[in-house]
């Protein structure tokens, strides 16, 4: 019986496909537009850019699902921590972040990169301040840096006041 079945086995073998493709990707996870971002991409110290000796953070950003977003996973020293996913919508042509963190803040930013720069705005409420714009400017550094500047407005985007401005150094590997 065991011959049998052997033989039957050795006939299908030759028939049988025993490579699978993988699904193919959207085009908005393989366009140039999707990948411009990739500069913050990293394993990260971060520091408060006037204290350049003085570590805030840790933040460790990737790209997932088959390249079709970018997920940031803020680590402070010090408070609560947060993250971000991130992705580029080709109907729109514009880049999403949708930002949580564990003090309940939620907020969807929307954005685009501009003259080397990605540049999201969204509403963030803060105290006192219910529909307060935050404006965030990421751009990739001469010597492989990453600066994110964070300001907000209280009038709707006429003016501006610098918030926060860090600078993302990549981590030193540990060997």
């Amino acid at each position: 019986m065991k011959i049998k079945l052997f033989a039957i086995w050795l006939i299908f073998l030759p028939h049988i496909s025993w490579s699978q493709t993988a699904p193919s990707q959207p085009a908005g996870c393989t366009s140039e537009q999707s990948r411009q971002f990739d500069f913050w991409v990293g394993s990260w110290e971060v520091f408060a850019a006037n204290n350049l000796e003085t570590k805030v953070a840790d933040s460790i950003i990737e790209r997932l699902y088959g390249g079709c977003a970018i997920r940031e996973n803020w680590m402070p020293l010090r408070g609560g921590s947060g993250g971000s996913l991130n992705a580029y919508i080709s109907s729109t042509q514009k880049w999403r972040q949708t930002w949580a963190d564990s003090s309940g803040s939620f907020v969807d930013f929307e954005g685009s990169f501009m003259n080397g720069k990605m540049v999201l705005q969204g509403v963030w409420p803060q105290p006192g301040h219910p529909n307060q714009l935050t404006r965030m400017t990421y751009s990739r550094l001469e010597n492989g840096w990453v600066r994110q500047r964070g300001e907000s407005s209280d009038d709707n985007g006429t003016t501006w006041v610098m918030s926060f401005v860090f600078i993302y150094k990549p981590k030193p590997e540990v060997q």
